[in-house]
């Protein structure tokens, strides 16, 4: 069977030779670059590794770091990073820890004085920074640069600098390595073509602007959710009309070559349960969600993908109400999220795309034996019946022990399989 066509089946809620897996097919289902780069001299693949994605510093995971580990997703994005310059120009650079990696080379790789590394959008050093990666860290934080809120002069346009109409070139670059891929691999791609995540907080700051307008700090645009929700629903509803407009063009540049389109990346629940009552969601989000899954499934075959954290369970009704094929990453460890309820009221409905591993304890402090025995247990609750796509609960970490990682990808290729497992 194909990677594709292993994706597909589990996705349709039928069961596969074997589980599929994603590692690197979207930017929540990655791998921070250290840990590649540990990765792949543990398995003697040669090469320096690439910071792909600089806000969440995730590396490549190329094609023969796919071969080795069995993945069956690639996943086909825009050119541009977070901070908006492109992923071309490679250049090298030092991690805080010694690890070499290359950089792009817009990427800011003189550090300040007291050793913070600052990040500018589209790499113009004339403007203010909007990341800042402080020192001895491992991630970009985003700068808030959030001008005072005049509320008589406050413009709903502001909030929608960053989304426009997809330019000639991107279009062109997507029908491209649409049809590279399908034609060079039997993976499926994952496309992350954005414009559809509606409230997604780490788009509100705008690291890609050089001088954002509108709301821009992260709490400021949590508040205006409930102070100023007629605002934000015109942003969405603005948005949306653009999102929609992109979706019509790109789907005639890739066709049906997607497998899986990413539409949302706003984050609904924390530790706890959700931030967001039922309520706030059918109001505010669902009527977008709603619009975009029904574009989707009305005029291709790709399938619809949200990603949010937290305890959510109680969110999932209505994620399927609105018309999501998959909910990734499947945070198992917050309130609310036991696997086996989980598989049990909404298995036969929605795909669980992650909660194979914890990465906040088991992967990156546990021990091998421990690994695999967490991967093992959740094979047995997701996998019977299809719906289940193999993914740690979001990024593997910076700090994970190759040992661990290693462990976590022999016990999905040693559990994952269907007959052995019947």
């Amino acid at each position: 069977m194909t990677s594709r066509a292993r994706v597909a089946k589990a996705i349709n809620h039928e069961e596969p030779d074997r589980l599929p897996l994603d590692l690197g097919g979207s930017p929540v289902s990655g791998v921070q670059v250290s840990v590649v780069v540990a990765l792949r001299q543990a398995l003697g693949l040669p090469g320096p590794v690439k910071v792909v994605e600089p806000f969440q510093m995730l590396g490549e995971v190329d094609d023969d770091l796919r071969r080795a580990l069995g993945v069956d997703t690639i996943g086909l994005g825009g050119r541009r990073t977070f901070f908006g310059f492109e992923n071309r120009d490679w250049k090298p650079w030092r991690l805080f820890d010694g690890t070499e990696v290359l950089v792009p080379g817009a990427f800011n790789t003189d550090p300040e004085p007291n050793g913070d590394v600052l990040m500018y959008p589209e790499g113009d050093r004339s403007a203010p920074p909007s990341g800042r990666m402080p020192r001895g860290g491992f991630y970009f934080d985003a700068v808030i640069r959030q001008p005072p809120i005049d509320e008589a002069a406050l413009r709903v346009e502001d909030n929608l600098e960053e989304f426009g109409p997809v330019s000639d070139d991107e279009l062109a670059y997507f029908a491209r390595e649409a049809d590279r891929l399908s034609r060079e691999t039997d993976l499926a791609i994952v496309a992350n073509f954005g414009g559809t995540s509606f409230g997604d907080i780490a788009l509100v700051p705008g690291l890609s602007l050089k001088h954002p307008k509108g709301i821009r700090d992260v709490e400021e645009w949590y508040v205006s959710t409930l102070l100023r929700r007629g605002y934000v629903y015109e942003v969405f509803a603005r948005q949306c009309e653009i999102g929609l407009s992109n979706l019509e063009r790109i789907r005639q540049a890739v066709g049906d070559r997607v497998s899986v389109v990413f539409v949302t990346g706003t984050d609904f629940g924390t530790q706890r349960g959700p931030f967001a009552s039922p309520t706030i969601y059918r109001e505010l989000y669902q009527p977008f969600h709603r619009r975009v899954n029904d574009w989707v499934h009305a005029r291709t075959p790709w399938k619809t993908f949200i990603h949010t954290c937290g305890g959510v369970e109680p969110l999932i009704e209505d994620f399927i109400a609105a018309g999501f094929d998959i909910l990734n990453p499947v945070q198992c460890s917050a309130a609310g999220m036991d696997p086996a309820h989980l598989k049990a009221r909404y298995g036969d409905r929605i795909t669980f795309w992650g909660g194979g591993v914890d990465t906040q304890r088991t992967l990156p402090f546990g021990t091998p034996e421990e690994v695999r025995d967490e991967v093992r247990r959740r094979i047995e609750v997701f996998a019977p019946g299809g719906g289940f796509v193999f993914n740690t609960i979001h990024n593997v970490q910076v700090g994970t022990p190759v040992e661990n990682a290693l462990a976590l990808y022999r016990a999905v290729r040693e559990h994952g399989e269907y007959g052995r497992r019947a």
